[in-house]
């Protein structure tokens, strides 16, 4: 189907929700690390979930990030091992995110800040965490981007 005749536009990123055996480790990388808020939660014996809703952004740039935990670890749906391979956050200000990050024992992916494929620098927070550092993405591959000044006055404003 080409792009002319496709009955709908993706505007942007609505949600994303990420398991974990342990959403308070999640909520330590997502809230305490990057400043999301927490908007709700949801509890369901039907889905086996245990979810905090978190928030970043405003208006129609709001996102919308689900950290879940089964009820039941030996119950499905196992909401804590469906695989996420990497998502995406725009930062204003990459060196110092990275720099601050480390600092509170967040662990990156080797090859530091680098181009990306769209041409914006970029850094990986690490998947696993470690002894050295004992803050990471529990078993998801986060992309941060170095936010263009464009984005940065639209999202900042």
């Amino acid at each position: 189907m080409s792009q002319n005749t496709r009955p709908f536009k993706v505007l942007g990123i609505q949600q994303i929700a990420i398991g974990g055996p342990d959403k308070k480790r999640l909520q330590t990388l997502w809230v305490e690390m990057l400043g999301l808020e927490v908007t709700g939660t949801f509890k369901s014996e039907k889905e086996n979930v245990d979810e905090d809703i978190c928030a970043m952004g405003t208006g129609p740039y709001k996102v919308e990030v689900d950290l879940m935990q089964p009820l039941d670890p030996d119950k499905k749906p196992a909401v804590h091992t469906t695989p996420l391979n990497h998502v995406g956050l725009w930062i204003d200000d990459l060196p110092r995110a990275v720099e601050w990050l480390t600092a509170k024992g967040v662990r990156f992916a080797p090859g530091g800040i680098r181009k990306g494929a769209a041409g914006f620098d970029i850094c990986f927070l690490h998947p696993k965490s470690n002894d050295e550092f004992p803050i990471a993405g529990e078993g998801v591959l986060i992309e941060l981007v170095q936010a263009p000044p464009d984005v940065v006055a639209a999202l900042t404003d």
